[in-house]
């Protein structure tokens, strides 16, 4: 049987790319897809616990599996070896379309693919470590990283309350009862209460 295998990593993303890729790649070459197996999931994640994994246990000795890229199967050297390993013993044959790998159970094709599974590795490395060295950058020139100050939803929320929240504290309302209202721990709404009561001091000491 011959398997067509589609990866999206998330749910923004759409499978028709991939599928009209095989599709054309089948037709010039005269193949017909017999099952064709989809999943919106991150290559990263084990591909035994993947659509990709129940797939390939299922697949026999002369089955095909048809992708359009060797990433798409997985996002690590270590995983791409493992699973070309796998299918290798049950002699199963992979074709990348837009990789142009034939990676069957013969040594030219494990080299190909191990060689392409570790730039694709390392490439991944230098993006990270390129990142890292961007914010490191950004945070040395004093460039503040992450969510602005006082953009947390929780704490407009609790200032926009704030009347109906201070008349509850007044009356006498345990503050952990009042927090579990507005679903935030009592430490949080204690802290969003002495940044408010601050707030209001220094806007009166402006007009002393």
């Amino acid at each position: 049987m011959v398997y067509a295998y589609i990866r999206v990593s998330t749910e923004m993303q759409t499978y028709s790319s991939q599928e009209f890729e095989i599709r054309k790649y089948c037709k010039s070459h005269n193949i017909v897809i017999d099952k064709w197996v989809s999943e919106s999931v991150s290559g990263t994640k084990s591909f035994e616990k993947r659509t990709l994994g129940r797939m390939i246990r299922k697949m026999r000795n002369g089955d095909m599996l048809i992708c359009t890229e060797i990433s798409r199967l997985g996002r690590n050297m270590l995983m791409i070896m493992s699973i070309l390993n796998i299918c290798s013993s049950k002699g199963i044959s992979i074709h990348s379309i837009k990789d142009n790998f034939d990676l069957s159970d013969n040594i030219n094709s494990k080299i190909i693919a191990f060689a392409f599974a570790l730039a694709a590795e390392i490439e991944r490395i230098l993006i990270s470590e390129r990142t890292k060295e961007a914010l490191a950058l950004k945070k040395q020139s004093g460039i503040r990283l992450g969510r602005p100050p006082g953009s947390s939803k929780k704490k407009v929320t609790i200032y926009k309350e704030w009347d109906k929240i201070t008349e509850m504290i007044d009356l006498g309302i345990p503050l952990s009862k009042v927090a579990r209202k507005y679903g935030i721990h009592r430490n949080t709404l204690r802290k969003y209460c002495t940044a408010h009561i601050n707030d209001k001091n220094e806007k009166s000491d402006k007009f002393v």
